[in-house]
């Protein structure tokens, strides 16, 4: 080993600085989506007490269709421009199209939960919809989406060197 080349213990802790910080920022763009999906899903669904019902009342599952399309739009913004913007390589709109789709995939996830949970357990409260799609779906697809982000969306080489860590690591 050279004196140049850092040793493995000085690449496994930059790998994990990494780690944890591309986990704070998707946890922060996530929680920001987060608010932007529940808060359209409730007045497409349920609107504005006491002001107006909610547009798309009789249609719970394209409501979080809508709510999470725009969500996704605003994630991928944020994740593309700030969580995994050192991860850039694909032109931008392979990298939209791949996202798009894995978004799709965590949708299908989050609506599966609501579905059981109106379809087969019955329960179509604005609570049971919440836990069900916004809580248990939400938490199950966002597990998935930060795996795919990582490992097929933003999978550019990673160039810790330009941050100050020594090493080069492969961003997958």
């Amino acid at each position: 080993m050279t004196p140049s080349t850092p040793g493995l213990l000085a690449r496994a802790r930059a790998a994990y600085r990494v780690l944890v910080a591309e986990l704070a920022k998707f946890g922060t763009v996530g929680a920001l989506a987060f608010v932007l999906d529940t808060a359209l899903y409730n007045v497409l669904v349920f609107g504005v007490p006491g002001v107006a019902e909610g547009p798309m009342a009789g249609s719970p599952l394209w409501g979080k269709v809508v709510a999470t399309s725009v969500a996704t739009v605003f994630s991928w913004v944020g994740n593309r421009l700030w969580t995994f913007r050192h991860r850039r390589s694909e032109p931008v709109a392979h990298e939209f199209a791949l996202f798009v789709v894995f978004n799709a995939l965590g949708l299908l996830i989050a609506l599966a939960c609501l579905g059981f949970s109106r379809y087969v357990l019955g329960l179509d409260s604005q609570l049971a919809d919440n836990v069900s799609g916004n809580g248990v779906g939400l938490v199950l697809g966002t597990l998935f989406r930060f795996w795919a982000y990582r490992t097929f969306v933003f999978r550019g080489e990673l160039d810790l060197e330009g941050k100050g860590q020594g090493v080069v690591a492969r961003g997958r």
